[in-house]
């Protein structure tokens, strides 16, 4: 690489390198516990020690283990580790995760060159790991920046890539929310099937394949954990998985999830039947929405409106699992052409940058004080500002969908199939983000 070449390099990877370091320091100022990082320790070592995994708890808070089997024998490394060399792992490696992450959201967008994503990867870094989301992720040592990574690892691949879905499937294994994404993919490989068949072409397709490789992962890699933990097994998916309480209360000001808003709106600790309802009508929504942008060959559009769904119809979403606005934020900026649409991606940026969930009066880990049960107007759109920006974002997205079926030309049926892996030739979709296909 030339000399000038590498000067934009070296000052991103400059500005990174300080914004990471004050970024550390300022955690640590804060006095961040890396809550949850410890409670995974404590999984791994009750699988160690072959305890009882669901009736652990672990630290001050006495937090129970909330993840499928799967998840604990992941952690089990850690308890090779003291606990300041864990923390100090726990903290670096999600830096670099947030790097991943932004990396990969760049090829999502359209960004097709190795070379060409890596300046930008590092300044976009730079400044997203402020944000809320990725904050409180480091805060407490969580997960999400991985499993945000394992599946856009697999939704950037080419379609021909025998892996793909693998990330997904081991996503899902460790949590169940990234399933969805495995939904997504089967549904609009059923969509393409179908048309390829009125085609009379062949009905196997790259979405349906990927869909069948992240189940079998999924399926493989718990069949193995019930191997190993066939007690934890048996009572994860036949009491555990129904429990949506366990990993805590509803109206929580965290929980950002579409459960959570409710419990405030209505001020009840179970919304019940309404959460059900609202839950139903936006994932067929937002799964609609993902599912059309994906079949279309949107494909940045697709995996953030599946991610979004998944946020929001979750039981429970903290704030801290809202990591995938990192690809929201980046599709938005790059769309925002309009005033309307650069209004609307400030607004957004400014809900997950300004912390204003916090705010408001909330009780954090107190079953007895709950305020977030008696909030105002103003108290309220504060502590529901994700679910609402989460929705703002799906109805976007459908606009796009509508707009694009508008101006879409006639092609003739059998041009019909899975994403092209180049850009398009005609309509407004030729401006469109497109999934990159060159590795």
């Amino acid at each position: 690489m030339h000399k000038d070449a590498r000067r934009p390099l070296l000052l991103a990877a400059l500005v990174c390198l300080v914004s990471f370091t004050a970024f550390w320091i300022t955690q640590r100022l804060a006095g961040v516990t890396l809550l949850d990082v410890m409670v995974y320790r404590a999984e791994g070592w009750t699988v160690r020690n072959g305890g009882d995994l669901y009736a652990m708890q672990a630290t001050v808070s006495n937090l129970p283990t909330t993840y499928p089997p799967f998840a604990a024998l992941l952690f089990t490394p850690l308890t090779l580790l003291g606990v300041p060399e864990m923390r100090t792992f726990a903290t670096g490696f999600n830096l670099l995760l947030v790097l991943a992450l932004v990396y990969l959201a760049l090829r999502l967008i359209g960004i097709e060159d190795r070379a060409k994503r890596l300046a930008p990867a590092l300044l976009i870094a730079a400044g997203l790991v402020w944000c809320e989301p990725v904050w409180t992720t480091l805060r407490y040592g969580q997960i999400n920046l991985l499993l945000a990574v394992f599946v856009l690892w697999d939704l950037t691949r080419r379609k021909e890539n025998r892996w793909a879905g693998i990330g997904i499937g081991l996503a899902a294994a460790i949590k169940l929310t990234p399933a969805l994404f495995a939904v997504l993919l089967a549904l609009a490989g059923i969509v393409v099937a179908v048309r390829r068949v009125r085609a009379a072409q062949p009905w196997w397709n790259p979405h349906l394949r990927r869909a069948a490789t992240a189940t079998c992962t999924f399926l493989a890699v718990t069949v193995a954990s019930a191997v190993v933990l066939p007690y934890d097994s048996k009572r994860f998916w036949t009491e555990m998985v129904f429990s949506a309480s366990r990993p805590g209360q509803a109206e929580d000001t965290a929980n950002q999830s579409l459960r959570g808003v409710l419990a405030r709106l209505l001020g009840t600790t179970d919304p019940g039947l309404w959460w059900v309802l609202v839950a139903g009508v936006v994932a067929l929504f937002g799964l609609a929405v993902a599912v059309s942008s994906l079949v279309e060959g949107r494909t940045a559009w697709a995996v953030t409106a599946c991610a979004v769904t998944a946020l929001l119809i979750s039981p429970v979403s903290w704030s801290h699992h809202w990591v995938w606005i990192v690809p929201v934020l980046m599709l938005l900026a790059t769309e925002a052409r309009g005033r309307a649409l650069k209004t609307a991606t400030a607004a957004t940026a400014l809900i997950f940058y300004s912390y204003s969930l916090w705010w408001v009066p909330h009780a954090g880990t107190s079953a007895t004080v709950r305020p977030e049960l008696d909030q105002n107007a103003g108290e309220f759109l504060l502590s529901a500002g994700y679910a609402l920006a989460g929705l703002g974002f799906l109805a976007l997205a459908a606009l796009r969908v509508r707009g694009a079926a508008k101006n879409a030309p006639k092609v003739p049926a059998q041009s019909t199939g899975p994403q092209s892996t180049g850009p398009q030739s005609s309509g407004p979709r030729s401006s469109e983000p497109q999934a990159v296909a060159n590795e």
